[in-house]
């Protein structure tokens, strides 16, 4: 868990990121906003074999841009390109985050644009379905080694997430919305919607996650432990064996 603040950095972690390894492939599911400067503190950035990004809200890519910086300018940086898996409009996104003038990013970069579907990445095999979010935003499924982990990106209820993830070892779901009355629908989950997901889909373990700042994370928590007994909380630095 590099970063799991919801919907912006928090005081005590960076927004989202998480890093996954399996047999030395070193793979990001997302960027989000004060994420590279804690991922230094986990791993060499330049042993980053590819990045994920769920989706094009500022928390969970606008690090890109240090990320290129590092690779650019400390000297240290990688001479192949690193695979950058994203929604379409990725490339323009993130040169004009960059800077105003969307200088490409292609000298860091292979942008590979995704959609619903299967394709590998590295040792993973890799499943994506659509979320309900107001942009385009793609749930993971990875598989390798005989173990997988499912991480929603950002969602409402969403039937097509709870097929992605069942039978899953671990899945790694927001909860960014408190338990109130009249929330929007395809936007977040609840914490008890994010235990929901995890119980219909059948899942071995819940990682409660992307909980902003001003919302309880405690209280997140047990409302998922109300509907799926094996939730927890996604804290940064944690380390998760699925």
């Amino acid at each position: 868990m590099v970063g799991c603040a919801g919907s912006a950095p928090g005081p005590a972690s960076a927004a989202s990121c998480y890093l996954v390894e399996h047999d030395g492939f070193r793979l990001l599911l997302d960027l989000g906003n004060g994420a590279f400067g804690a991922l230094q503190a986990l791993a060499d950035p330049t042993s980053i074999d590819a990045v994920f990004l769920s989706h094009l809200h500022a928390d969970h890519c606008l690090d890109v841009a240090p990320f290129v910086v590092w690779h650019r300018y400390s000297g240290q940086g990688r001479e192949a390109l690193v695979p950058l898996y994203a929604p379409v409009a990725a490339e323009r996104r993130l040169a004009l985050a960059y800077e105003p003038e969307g200088e490409p990013l292609t000298d860091v970069f292979d942008f590979v644009p995704v959609g619903p579907g299967a394709l590998e990445i590295g040792p993973f095999s890799v499943s994506l379905t659509r979320t309900a979010h107001p942009v385009e935003c793609y749930a993971i499924r990875l598989t390798a080694g005989g173990r997988s982990l499912v991480y929603t990106g950002d969602t409402g209820p969403c039937p097509s997430v709870v097929e992605l993830a069942r039978g899953a070892h671990v899945l790694l779901a927001e909860a960014a919305f408190p338990d109130e009355p009249d929330l929007p629908g395809e936007l977040h989950l609840t914490g008890r919607q994010a235990g929901e997901h995890a119980a219909a889909a059948g899942v071995g373990r819940l990682l409660v996650t992307h909980v902003p700042a001003w919302v309880d994370a405690e209280v997140q928590l047990a409302q998922a432990r109300s509907a799926f007994a094996a939730a927890e909380l996604a804290a940064p630095g944690l380390v998760v064996e699925p």
